[in-house]
């Protein structure tokens, strides 16, 4: 299967290594950035985890600088969003898994599939499950997307189905449809 134009925008066409964590197109994916967008779990407020009624409290939003990093506390956790914005096919199912460079680390990028006919800016769910601080760095390889092409064309997309993650922008928060 051939990964279609307009599918990953910006769209690199050969493995970027040399200093950083690797990006870009690969034998059989294509390694995804991490922007500079963070939202890193804190607990000042003393909040519960509740995916029905979440709170922007829990988190701190910050920018990092472009060729910087973010720190993720000690077993802690945060949302990112990728460089690449996607448009799956409606016969592609997508799986996006995170890499060994960072897995090695202690984190875990969150293995998440991409729906027939979703399009936008991934949310990456990233987990620090190490008693130290770790370094996520800005515009480099996060995770690798792996392409699965279908025999045909799916009977209901993400789209048809009007998914409540359908053209997110940036870091986007759980949602329970109503």
């Amino acid at each position: 299967m051939a990964l279609e134009h307009g599918m990953i925008e910006p769209f690199v066409e050969s493995s970027i290594r040399g200093g950083v964590v690797s990006y870009g197109l690969s034998s059989y994916g294509y390694d995804i950035r991490v922007s500079n967008e963070f939202k890193v779990f804190h607990n000042l407020n003393s909040a519960v985890v509740d995916p029905k009624h979440f709170s922007e409290n829990s988190f701190m939003d910050f920018v990092v600088a472009e060729n910087g990093f973010a720190l993720i506390p000690p077993n802690s956790f945060a949302l990112a969003r990728t460089v690449e914005h996607f448009k799956i096919p409606r016969d592609v199912l997508t799986i996006c898994l995170g890499k060994s460079t960072y897995a090695r680390c202690g984190l875990i990028v969150n293995v998440t599939p991409l729906e027939p006919e979703w399009e936008g800016y991934l949310t990456l769910e990233i987990s620090n499950t190490t008693p130290l601080p770790a370094r996520v760095y800005a515009n480099e390889g996060i995770a690798q997307l792996l392409f699965l092409g279908g025999d045909g064309i799916c009977e209901q997309s993400y789209k048809d189905k009007k998914g409540k993650y359908q053209g997110q922008v940036g870091v986007v928060l759980p949602r329970i449809e109503k």
